[in-house]
Protein backbone atom coordinates (compact mmCIF):
# COMPACT_ATOMS: atom_id res chain seq x y z
CA UNK A 1 0.00 0.00 0.00
CA UNK A 2 1.42 3.38 -1.04
CA UNK A 3 1.06 6.32 1.34
CA UNK A 4 1.29 9.91 -0.10
CA UNK A 5 3.79 12.13 1.63
CA UNK A 6 2.36 15.36 3.02
CA UNK A 7 4.08 18.75 3.13
CA UNK A 8 4.85 18.23 6.80
CA UNK A 9 6.72 14.93 6.31
CA UNK A 10 10.41 14.94 7.36
CA UNK A 11 11.47 13.68 3.93
CA UNK A 12 9.70 16.59 2.22
CA UNK A 13 11.23 19.06 4.66
CA UNK A 14 14.74 17.75 3.94
CA UNK A 15 14.08 17.82 0.18
CA UNK A 16 12.84 21.41 0.39
CA UNK A 17 15.91 22.42 2.38
CA UNK A 18 18.19 20.82 -0.21
CA UNK A 19 16.40 22.62 -3.02
CA UNK A 20 16.67 25.97 -1.22
CA UNK A 21 20.37 25.48 -0.57
CA UNK A 22 20.98 24.53 -4.20
CA UNK A 23 19.04 27.59 -5.36
CA UNK A 24 21.05 29.83 -3.03
CA UNK A 25 24.34 28.37 -4.28
CA UNK A 26 23.23 28.76 -7.88
CA UNK A 27 21.91 32.27 -7.25
CA UNK A 28 25.29 33.81 -6.42
CA UNK A 29 26.91 33.01 -9.79
CA UNK A 30 23.76 34.13 -11.61
CA UNK A 31 23.76 37.43 -9.72
CA UNK A 32 27.41 38.08 -10.58
CA UNK A 33 26.82 37.06 -14.22
CA UNK A 34 23.96 39.55 -14.57
CA UNK A 35 26.04 42.27 -12.97
CA UNK A 36 28.97 41.43 -15.24
CA UNK A 37 26.87 41.61 -18.42
CA UNK A 38 25.37 44.96 -17.42
CA UNK A 39 28.70 46.56 -16.44
CA UNK A 40 30.95 48.76 -18.56
CA UNK A 41 34.34 47.54 -19.75
CA UNK A 42 36.35 48.87 -16.80
CA UNK A 43 33.91 47.49 -14.24
CA UNK A 44 34.03 44.06 -15.90
CA UNK A 45 37.79 43.97 -15.40
CA UNK A 46 37.24 44.91 -11.75
CA UNK A 47 34.64 42.13 -11.35
CA UNK A 48 37.15 39.57 -12.59
CA UNK A 49 39.72 41.06 -10.24
CA UNK A 50 37.26 40.82 -7.32
CA UNK A 51 36.61 37.14 -8.04
CA UNK A 52 40.36 36.41 -8.08
CA UNK A 53 40.81 38.27 -4.81
CA UNK A 54 38.08 36.32 -3.06
CA UNK A 55 39.21 32.94 -4.35
CA UNK A 56 42.86 33.50 -3.55
CA UNK A 57 42.38 35.23 -0.21
CA UNK A 58 42.71 32.20 2.15
CA UNK A 59 46.09 31.24 0.67
CA UNK A 60 47.36 34.83 0.29
CA UNK A 61 46.40 35.68 3.88
CA UNK A 62 48.50 32.78 5.17
CA UNK A 63 51.45 33.73 2.94
CA UNK A 64 51.44 37.37 4.11
CA UNK A 65 51.06 36.57 7.81
CA UNK A 66 47.42 37.68 7.98
CA UNK A 67 46.24 34.53 9.72
CA UNK A 68 46.26 33.33 13.33
CA UNK A 69 46.40 29.91 14.98
CA UNK A 70 43.61 29.20 17.42
CA UNK A 71 45.13 27.24 20.36
CA UNK A 72 41.80 26.58 22.06
CA UNK A 73 40.99 22.83 22.33
CA UNK A 74 38.10 21.51 20.28
CA UNK A 75 35.62 18.73 20.85
CA UNK A 76 38.02 16.19 19.36
CA UNK A 77 40.67 17.09 21.92
CA UNK A 78 38.18 16.48 24.70
CA UNK A 79 37.71 12.89 23.41
CA UNK A 80 41.43 12.16 23.65
CA UNK A 81 42.39 12.88 20.06
CA UNK A 82 44.96 15.46 18.94
CA UNK A 83 43.40 17.63 16.23
CA UNK A 84 45.51 19.76 13.91
CA UNK A 85 45.73 23.43 14.94
CA UNK A 86 43.04 25.65 13.50
CA UNK A 87 44.31 28.42 11.23
CA UNK A 88 41.90 31.33 11.11
CA UNK A 89 41.79 33.79 8.23
CA UNK A 90 39.80 37.08 8.36
CA UNK A 91 36.60 36.90 6.39
CA UNK A 92 36.26 39.33 3.50
CA UNK A 93 33.56 40.81 1.28
CA UNK A 94 34.45 42.33 -2.09
CA UNK A 95 32.79 45.08 -4.09
CA UNK A 96 34.11 46.05 -7.53
CA UNK A 97 33.77 49.42 -9.28
CA UNK A 98 35.29 51.13 -12.33
CA UNK A 99 38.67 51.76 -10.74
CA UNK A 100 39.21 48.60 -8.71
CA UNK A 101 37.88 46.70 -5.71
CA UNK A 102 36.83 47.50 -2.17
CA UNK A 103 37.48 44.70 0.30
CA UNK A 104 35.71 44.74 3.66
CA UNK A 105 37.52 42.63 6.24
CA UNK A 106 36.67 41.47 9.75
CA UNK A 107 39.49 41.76 12.27
CA UNK A 108 40.88 38.88 14.31
CA UNK A 109 43.02 38.95 17.48
CA UNK A 110 46.46 40.04 16.35
CA UNK A 111 45.27 41.10 12.89
CA UNK A 112 44.15 44.70 12.73
CA UNK A 113 44.84 48.01 11.05
CA UNK A 114 48.61 48.03 11.64
CA UNK A 115 49.11 44.51 10.28
CA UNK A 116 47.05 45.22 7.15
CA UNK A 117 48.86 48.48 6.48
CA UNK A 118 52.23 46.70 6.71
CA UNK A 119 51.02 44.11 4.23
CA UNK A 120 49.49 46.64 1.81
CA UNK A 121 52.45 46.62 -0.66
CA UNK A 122 52.30 42.81 -0.90
CA UNK A 123 48.54 42.88 -1.41
CA UNK A 124 48.93 45.48 -4.17
CA UNK A 125 51.42 43.23 -6.01
CA UNK A 126 49.30 40.10 -5.57
CA UNK A 127 46.09 41.86 -6.65
CA UNK A 128 47.75 43.73 -9.55
CA UNK A 129 46.74 47.08 -8.11
CA UNK A 130 48.62 50.36 -8.55
CA UNK A 131 48.06 51.16 -4.85
CA UNK A 132 46.25 49.81 -1.80
CA UNK A 133 44.95 51.77 1.18
CA UNK A 134 43.66 50.36 4.48
CA UNK A 135 41.25 52.34 6.67
CA UNK A 136 38.87 51.62 9.52
CA UNK A 137 35.35 50.74 8.48
CA UNK A 138 33.86 50.50 11.96
CA UNK A 139 34.43 48.58 15.20
CA UNK A 140 36.24 45.34 14.36
CA UNK A 141 36.09 46.02 10.64
CA UNK A 142 38.57 47.35 8.07
CA UNK A 143 38.27 48.47 4.49
CA UNK A 144 40.97 47.77 1.91
CA UNK A 145 40.80 49.94 -1.19
CA UNK A 146 42.69 48.49 -4.16
CA UNK A 147 42.77 50.59 -7.34
CA UNK A 148 43.74 48.94 -10.60
CA UNK A 149 43.99 52.12 -12.67
CA UNK A 150 45.22 55.47 -11.36
CA UNK A 151 42.20 57.76 -10.84
CA UNK A 152 44.52 60.78 -10.80
CA UNK A 153 45.69 60.07 -14.35
CA UNK A 154 42.18 59.39 -15.68
CA UNK A 155 40.43 62.57 -16.89
CA UNK A 156 36.74 62.67 -16.02
CA UNK A 157 33.72 64.62 -17.26
CA UNK A 158 30.99 66.02 -15.07
CA UNK A 159 27.38 66.80 -15.96
CA UNK A 160 26.12 69.71 -13.81
CA UNK A 161 23.74 68.57 -11.08
CA UNK A 162 22.30 70.53 -8.17
CA UNK A 163 23.53 69.03 -4.86
CA UNK A 164 20.97 68.16 -2.20
CA UNK A 165 23.01 70.16 0.31
CA UNK A 166 24.18 73.54 -1.00
CA UNK A 167 27.06 73.57 1.46
CA UNK A 168 28.46 70.33 0.01
CA UNK A 169 31.11 70.99 -2.64
CA UNK A 170 32.16 67.75 -4.35
CA UNK A 171 35.64 68.43 -5.71
CA UNK A 172 36.26 65.07 -7.38
CA UNK A 173 37.94 61.79 -6.43
CA UNK A 174 41.19 61.07 -4.64
CA UNK A 175 43.96 58.65 -5.60
CA UNK A 176 41.81 55.75 -4.34
CA UNK A 177 38.76 56.89 -6.35
CA UNK A 178 37.02 58.02 -3.16
CA UNK A 179 34.82 61.11 -3.34
CA UNK A 180 36.39 64.27 -1.87
CA UNK A 181 33.96 66.78 -0.41
CA UNK A 182 34.48 70.23 1.08
CA UNK A 183 31.84 71.83 3.25
CA UNK A 184 31.14 75.50 2.49
CA UNK A 185 29.14 75.91 5.69
CA UNK A 186 30.85 78.43 7.96
CA UNK A 187 33.76 78.69 5.52
CA UNK A 188 34.64 82.35 4.88
CA UNK A 189 37.19 81.81 2.13
CA UNK A 190 38.84 79.34 -0.23
CA UNK A 191 42.18 79.80 -1.98
CA UNK A 192 42.98 78.01 -5.24
CA UNK A 193 46.54 78.21 -6.61
CA UNK A 194 48.34 76.66 -9.55
CA UNK A 195 50.00 77.31 -12.88
CA UNK A 196 47.89 78.53 -15.82
CA UNK A 197 45.99 75.82 -17.65
CA UNK A 198 46.14 73.20 -14.89
CA UNK A 199 42.55 73.39 -13.65
CA UNK A 200 41.86 76.37 -11.36
CA UNK A 201 39.08 77.93 -13.42
CA UNK A 202 37.66 74.53 -14.35
CA UNK A 203 37.23 73.70 -10.66
CA UNK A 204 35.35 76.95 -10.02
CA UNK A 205 33.40 76.54 -13.24
CA UNK A 206 32.01 73.22 -12.04
CA UNK A 207 30.93 74.71 -8.72
CA UNK A 208 29.03 77.53 -10.41
CA UNK A 209 27.34 75.14 -12.84
CA UNK A 210 26.21 72.87 -9.99
CA UNK A 211 24.88 75.73 -7.86
CA UNK A 212 23.27 77.66 -10.72
CA UNK A 213 19.86 75.87 -10.60
CA UNK A 214 19.34 76.85 -6.95
CA UNK A 215 17.39 80.04 -6.17
CA UNK A 216 19.22 80.07 -2.83
CA UNK A 217 22.57 80.94 -4.43
CA UNK A 218 23.76 84.17 -6.07
CA UNK A 219 27.17 84.47 -7.70
CA UNK A 220 29.50 87.35 -8.55
CA UNK A 221 32.78 87.13 -10.46
CA UNK A 222 35.80 89.38 -10.74
CA UNK A 223 37.88 87.93 -13.58
CA UNK A 224 41.42 89.24 -13.83
CA UNK A 225 42.00 87.48 -17.17
CA UNK A 226 39.41 89.33 -19.28
CA UNK A 227 38.06 92.82 -19.85
CA UNK A 228 34.45 91.68 -20.29
CA UNK A 229 32.48 88.54 -19.50
CA UNK A 230 32.11 87.67 -23.19
CA UNK A 231 35.90 87.50 -23.57
CA UNK A 232 36.69 85.30 -20.60
CA UNK A 233 36.16 81.84 -19.21
CA UNK A 234 32.81 82.78 -17.67
CA UNK A 235 31.09 83.81 -20.91
CA UNK A 236 28.68 80.87 -20.83
CA UNK A 237 27.75 81.66 -17.22
CA UNK A 238 27.27 85.43 -17.52
CA UNK A 239 23.48 85.43 -17.35
CA UNK A 240 23.55 83.54 -14.05
CA UNK A 241 25.94 86.07 -12.43
CA UNK A 242 24.33 88.95 -10.58
CA UNK A 243 27.58 90.90 -11.01
CA UNK A 244 30.67 90.60 -13.21
CA UNK A 245 33.74 92.76 -13.59
CA UNK A 246 36.80 92.22 -15.74
CA UNK A 247 40.40 93.14 -15.11
CA UNK A 248 39.72 96.79 -14.32
CA UNK A 249 40.90 97.40 -10.75
CA UNK A 250 38.50 100.33 -10.24
CA UNK A 251 35.49 98.26 -11.35
CA UNK A 252 36.52 95.52 -8.94
CA UNK A 253 36.76 98.11 -6.17
CA UNK A 254 33.16 99.15 -6.82
CA UNK A 255 32.00 95.51 -6.71
CA UNK A 256 33.84 94.85 -3.44
CA UNK A 257 32.39 98.01 -1.91
CA UNK A 258 28.88 96.87 -2.82
CA UNK A 259 29.44 93.45 -1.28
CA UNK A 260 30.88 94.92 1.93
CA UNK A 261 27.78 97.12 2.13
CA UNK A 262 25.68 93.98 1.69
CA UNK A 263 27.65 92.27 4.44
CA UNK A 264 27.00 95.15 6.82
CA UNK A 265 23.29 95.30 5.97
CA UNK A 266 22.96 91.56 6.47
CA UNK A 267 24.78 91.73 9.81
CA UNK A 268 22.33 94.40 10.96
CA UNK A 269 19.24 92.52 9.75
CA UNK A 270 20.04 88.87 10.41
CA UNK A 271 18.40 88.56 13.82
CA UNK A 272 15.14 90.17 12.78
CA UNK A 273 15.02 88.46 9.37
CA UNK A 274 16.21 84.94 10.26
CA UNK A 275 15.94 84.81 14.05
CA UNK A 276 19.51 83.51 14.37
CA UNK A 277 23.01 84.95 14.62
CA UNK A 278 24.43 82.64 11.95
CA UNK A 279 22.75 82.04 8.58
CA UNK A 280 24.09 78.47 8.47
CA UNK A 281 21.88 77.57 11.44
CA UNK A 282 18.88 77.74 9.10
CA UNK A 283 20.60 77.46 5.72
CA UNK A 284 20.42 79.68 2.62
CA UNK A 285 17.07 80.55 1.06
CA UNK A 286 15.63 82.45 -1.89
CA UNK A 287 15.34 85.66 0.17
CA UNK A 288 18.66 85.16 1.94
CA UNK A 289 20.85 83.32 -0.59
CA UNK A 290 24.38 82.09 -0.22
CA UNK A 291 26.55 84.71 -1.94
CA UNK A 292 29.63 83.31 -3.69
CA UNK A 293 32.25 85.84 -4.78
CA UNK A 294 34.83 84.44 -7.19
CA UNK A 295 38.02 86.47 -7.62
CA UNK A 296 39.90 84.80 -10.46
CA UNK A 297 43.53 85.83 -10.92
CA UNK A 298 43.24 87.64 -7.59
CA UNK A 299 46.69 89.20 -7.92
CA UNK A 300 45.25 91.47 -10.62
CA UNK A 301 43.16 93.26 -8.01
CA UNK A 302 45.20 92.84 -4.83
CA UNK A 303 48.85 93.12 -5.88
CA UNK A 304 50.79 96.02 -4.39
CA UNK A 305 51.97 98.24 -7.26
CA UNK A 306 55.37 99.90 -6.98
CA UNK A 307 56.18 103.21 -8.64
CA UNK A 308 56.15 106.96 -8.16
CA UNK A 309 54.09 108.08 -11.16
CA UNK A 310 50.47 109.16 -10.79
CA UNK A 311 48.95 106.14 -12.54
CA UNK A 312 50.90 103.66 -10.45
CA UNK A 313 50.05 105.47 -7.23
CA UNK A 314 46.37 105.31 -8.16
CA UNK A 315 46.59 101.58 -8.85
CA UNK A 316 48.41 101.02 -5.57
CA UNK A 317 45.72 102.93 -3.69
CA UNK A 318 42.92 100.93 -5.34
CA UNK A 319 44.73 97.62 -4.72
CA UNK A 320 45.20 98.48 -1.04
CA UNK A 321 41.53 99.36 -0.74
CA UNK A 322 40.56 96.15 -2.55
CA UNK A 323 42.61 94.15 -0.07
CA UNK A 324 40.89 95.93 2.82
CA UNK A 325 37.44 95.22 1.39
CA UNK A 326 38.15 91.56 0.63
CA UNK A 327 39.60 91.16 4.11
CA UNK A 328 36.32 92.47 5.51
CA UNK A 329 34.33 89.91 3.49
CA UNK A 330 36.58 87.00 4.44
CA UNK A 331 36.78 87.82 8.13
CA UNK A 332 33.19 88.94 8.68
CA UNK A 333 31.07 87.42 5.93
CA UNK A 334 30.92 83.82 7.14
CA UNK A 335 27.95 84.11 9.49
CA UNK A 336 25.83 86.09 7.02
CA UNK A 337 26.36 83.64 4.14
CA UNK A 338 29.15 85.14 2.03
CA UNK A 339 31.95 82.91 0.69
CA UNK A 340 34.98 84.29 -1.15
CA UNK A 341 36.94 82.07 -3.56
CA UNK A 342 40.33 83.49 -4.54
CA UNK A 343 42.26 81.93 -7.41
CA UNK A 344 45.79 82.88 -8.38
CA UNK A 345 48.83 81.31 -9.96
CA UNK A 346 51.19 81.67 -7.03
CA UNK A 347 49.57 82.30 -3.64
CA UNK A 348 52.47 84.24 -2.19
CA UNK A 349 51.91 87.28 0.00
CA UNK A 350 52.27 89.72 -2.89
CA UNK A 351 49.46 88.00 -4.84
CA UNK A 352 47.05 87.38 -1.95
CA UNK A 353 47.95 89.36 1.17
CA UNK A 354 48.71 87.04 4.06
CA UNK A 355 46.06 88.68 6.25
CA UNK A 356 43.54 87.30 3.73
CA UNK A 357 45.20 84.07 2.64
CA UNK A 358 45.95 82.80 6.14
CA UNK A 359 42.35 83.07 7.38
CA UNK A 360 40.93 81.01 4.49
CA UNK A 361 40.49 77.53 6.01
CA UNK A 362 40.31 75.72 2.66
CA UNK A 363 43.30 75.82 0.33
CA UNK A 364 44.05 73.89 -2.86
CA UNK A 365 46.96 73.91 -5.24
CA UNK A 366 47.26 72.55 -8.73
CA UNK A 367 50.69 72.09 -10.33
CA UNK A 368 53.50 74.34 -9.11
CA UNK A 369 57.08 74.78 -10.30
CA UNK A 370 58.79 75.54 -6.99
CA UNK A 371 58.68 74.46 -3.37
CA UNK A 372 58.19 78.12 -2.42
CA UNK A 373 54.94 78.26 -4.38
CA UNK A 374 53.73 74.98 -2.83
CA UNK A 375 54.44 76.25 0.68
CA UNK A 376 52.67 79.54 -0.04
CA UNK A 377 49.56 77.69 -1.21
CA UNK A 378 49.45 74.83 1.31
CA UNK A 379 51.57 75.85 4.28
CA UNK A 380 54.89 74.70 5.68
CA UNK A 381 53.61 71.19 6.46
CA UNK A 382 53.67 70.26 2.77
CA UNK A 383 57.45 69.86 3.23
CA UNK A 384 56.72 66.80 5.38
CA UNK A 385 54.71 65.14 2.59
CA UNK A 386 57.04 65.21 -0.42
CA UNK A 387 55.04 62.65 -2.40
CA UNK A 388 52.00 64.96 -2.38
CA UNK A 389 53.88 68.11 -3.36
CA UNK A 390 52.24 69.93 -6.32
CA UNK A 391 55.64 70.18 -8.03
CA UNK A 392 55.08 66.55 -9.07
CA UNK A 393 51.91 67.46 -11.02
CA UNK A 394 53.60 69.16 -13.98
CA UNK A 395 53.03 66.15 -16.23
CA UNK A 396 50.16 66.81 -18.73
CA UNK A 397 48.50 63.64 -17.42
CA UNK A 398 47.86 65.49 -14.14
CA UNK A 399 46.10 68.53 -15.56
CA UNK A 400 43.06 68.85 -13.29
CA UNK A 401 44.72 67.29 -10.23
CA UNK A 402 45.00 69.38 -7.07
CA UNK A 403 46.53 68.89 -3.62
CA UNK A 404 44.74 69.83 -0.41
CA UNK A 405 44.13 68.89 3.19
CA UNK A 406 40.83 67.14 3.87
CA UNK A 407 39.16 67.24 7.26
CA UNK A 408 39.50 63.91 9.05
CA UNK A 409 42.44 62.74 6.93
CA UNK A 410 46.08 62.81 7.80
CA UNK A 411 48.49 64.77 5.63
CA UNK A 412 47.59 65.91 2.12
CA UNK A 413 45.17 64.46 -0.42
CA UNK A 414 45.51 64.57 -4.20
CA UNK A 415 42.21 65.14 -6.00
CA UNK A 416 41.24 64.56 -9.62
CA UNK A 417 38.73 67.31 -10.47
CA UNK A 418 36.31 66.69 -13.36
CA UNK A 419 35.79 68.90 -16.39
CA UNK A 420 32.46 70.41 -17.45
CA UNK A 421 32.01 70.82 -21.19
CA UNK A 422 31.00 74.21 -22.60
CA UNK A 423 27.83 72.69 -24.02
CA UNK A 424 26.77 71.23 -20.67
CA UNK A 425 27.55 74.52 -18.91
CA UNK A 426 25.54 76.55 -21.40
CA UNK A 427 22.59 74.17 -21.15
CA UNK A 428 22.67 74.19 -17.35
CA UNK A 429 22.77 77.98 -17.11
CA UNK A 430 20.19 78.58 -19.86
CA UNK A 431 17.54 76.80 -17.79
CA UNK A 432 17.98 79.01 -14.73
CA UNK A 433 18.86 82.55 -15.80
CA UNK A 434 15.56 83.74 -14.34
CA UNK A 435 16.94 82.95 -10.87
CA UNK A 436 19.56 85.70 -11.06
CA UNK A 437 18.88 88.51 -8.56
CA UNK A 438 20.91 91.10 -6.72
CA UNK A 439 21.09 89.86 -3.10
CA UNK A 440 21.00 93.47 -1.88
CA UNK A 441 17.58 93.91 -3.51
CA UNK A 442 16.42 90.59 -2.05
CA UNK A 443 17.53 91.73 1.41
CA UNK A 444 15.69 95.05 1.08
CA UNK A 445 12.52 93.21 0.03
CA UNK A 446 12.80 90.70 2.87
CA UNK A 447 13.42 93.48 5.38
CA UNK A 448 10.36 95.38 4.16
CA UNK A 449 8.21 92.26 4.49
CA UNK A 450 9.53 91.61 8.01
CA UNK A 451 8.78 95.21 9.03
CA UNK A 452 5.30 95.02 7.56
CA UNK A 453 4.50 91.86 9.54
CA UNK A 454 5.54 93.63 12.75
Amino acid sequence: MTTALTAGDPINAVASLVILCAAALAGWPVLWLVRYLRADRMTRVSIRQAIRIRRGWPRLARMTGLSVVDPAPTGLAARGRTPPPRVLVPRIRVRPDRFGVQVHLGCLPGIGLAELQRSAPYLADAWRAVRVAVTRDGPGSLRIRAVRTDPLATPTRHTPALPEDLSRWVLGVDEYAEEVVVSLANVPGVTVAGLPGFGKTSLIYKLICDLAPSPAVQIAVADGKAATASEGDYADLEERLFAFVGDDVADANTLFQNLVRLRRDRSAAIRSALGVRNMWHVGPSRDWPLVVLVIDEAHTFLRDHKGGDTATKKLASLAADNARLVEDLVKKGRSVGIVVILATQKATGDAIPTFIRDVCPVGLSFAQKTMEASVAALGESIRDWPDANPVHLLDPAYVGVAVMTVQGREGFTRVRTPEVSDADASAAVARCTYLTHDPAALLAYATEESTARL
